[in-house]
């Protein structure tokens, strides 16, 4: 209960005696007093007897909002977010049932207590609080802007709790008035929460091109292009093998920035085909967030199944052809496990080959185990599938001597200099 101090010069002013300027002046007089000199266990229940008095029958509309907004910058300075929360939800549940007539008052307040809830990490009730903004009203124009900028920290207030669904549907109406704002920073808060909910979704080779897009900006600082660099590259990783990953993997090893990473290792293993080992794997799950590491529909996880497809594919560019029993081996599966990835990346068309169920080998490329066995379509597919391979080591030779010439002119400058003059 609010001293017997507080309560006493509220009756004061709203007795019917005292005139209306007076009232005004007293108002904002006692409120500077419950400011300064209450302890902040008392703070909040005199704070409300304040707001309740001022919303009386004593005061007008035209008088009580004033009155509200002085509340609202008192609100703002108390240092406490308890008492921020305790006093806010009270002026709210007051202000419920006039809050046509205080939408602007309303508005603070929320944002006061979406400030404060987050201060105490409590990010569900934030979102919530920001949920109940007037952003189409009737009573006064708000910007497109704000309207976005609402939105889109109400999408990254759900997805530091995981809530993909509801952060979705904020960051969908934020979408549709993208094209009005102008600002670079809302934009990027936009295309960042668009990389995350793809990322929670597990739709990582979305997610990479998004989070490599907003790292090539350059409003950013150097550590969050290099942070949103990483990410690409963890979630280029974990998207299943395929000609769309290995475009994916080839603009980021090409990305000069790469190789400064902990991750430019694995990447380079992924985008040269290199088989990866089990220790590489270990090392490279600890830096996974958890919904990376959260279990597929088989019982893999989600890294265990893009490594074994990616091992798999790497094998079809060592092999023409190998059993079922030594490609388990290879990967670290059973023979009828290995058969099962090979089948179904087949099928996808993610790997180009057959398997001979009977013989218990799989042919890669579209080559036959038996020339006899072979059409001219097939030996044609297969003289292709030749010419690629040839062509892509090619490439990769003259991409790893261009490399080692970079590191031996960074290395030895002069020398690389008079190298280069002859």
């Amino acid at each position: 209960m609010a001293s017997s101090v507080v309560l006493s010069r509220l009756a004061q002013l709203e007795s019917p005696i005292t005139p209306t300027t007076d009232k005004s002046i007293g108002y904002r007089r006692l409120l500077e007093q419950i400011s300064t000199d209450s302890l902040s266990d008392e703070l909040a229940i005199k704070l409300s007897a304040f707001v309740d008095s001022v919303l009386g029958d004593s005061l007008g509309i035209v008088a009580a909002r004033p009155l509200i907004g002085a509340y609202v910058t008192a609100l703002r300075a108390i240092s406490s977010p308890e008492v921020k929360i305790e006093s806010g939800r009270y002026a709210l549940e007051a202000l419920q049932s006039r809050v046509v007539s205080f939408e602007e008052q309303d508005a603070s307040i929320r944002e006061i207590l979406a400030d404060a809830f987050q201060e105490q990490e409590d990010y569900v009730e934030a979102a919530k609080i920001l949920q109940g903004l007037q952003l189409e009203s009737s009573q006064r124009k708000i910007p497109d802007e704000v309207k976005v900028r609402t939105w889109i920290r109400i999408c990254r207030l759900y997805l530091e709790e995981d809530d993909t669904t509801s952060a979705e549907s904020f960051l969908n109406r934020a979408k549709n008035l993208l094209y009005k704002i102008e600002d670079k920073e809302l934009n990027l808060m936009f295309q960042l929460s668009q990389a995350r909910i793809l990322d929670s979704r597990r739709k990582f080779l979305e997610a990479s091109q998004a989070y490599h897009g907003f790292s090539l900006s350059l409003a950013l600082a150097e550590e969050e292009r290099a942070f949103a660099l990483s990410k690409a590259i963890i979630c280029a990783v974990l998207a299943p093998a395929g000609p769309q990953r290995s475009r994916a993997l080839g603009k980021l090893f090409k990305d000069e920035r790469a190789v400064q990473l902990d991750e430019y290792g694995i990447l380079e293993k992924m985008f040269l085909d290199r088989l990866i080992s089990p220790q590489e794997v270990t090392n490279f799950a600890k830096k996974l967030a958890p919904h990376q590491l959260a279990q597929t529909a088989d019982g893999s996880t989600v890294l265990a199944k893009a490594v074994i497809e990616h091992n798999l594919l790497g094998t079809s560019r060592l092999y023409n052809n190998i059993g079922v029993v030594e490609l388990g081996n290879l990967l670290g599966l059973t023979a009828a496990k290995s058969e099962e990835y090979a089948a179904r990346m087949l099928e996808q068309r993610r790997l180009f080959g057959r398997i001979d169920q009977i013989d218990g080998v799989i042919f890669f490329g579209g080559q036959e185990g038996n020339g006899d066995k072979g059409t001219v379509n097939q030996a044609n597919k297969a003289g292709d599938h030749g010419v690629r391979r040839w062509d892509k080591n090619v490439q990769g030779l003259a991409e790893d001597v261009e490399r080692v010439s970079s590191l031996l002119q960074a290395t030895f400058p002069a020398r690389g200099s008079i190298n280069l003059m002859h």
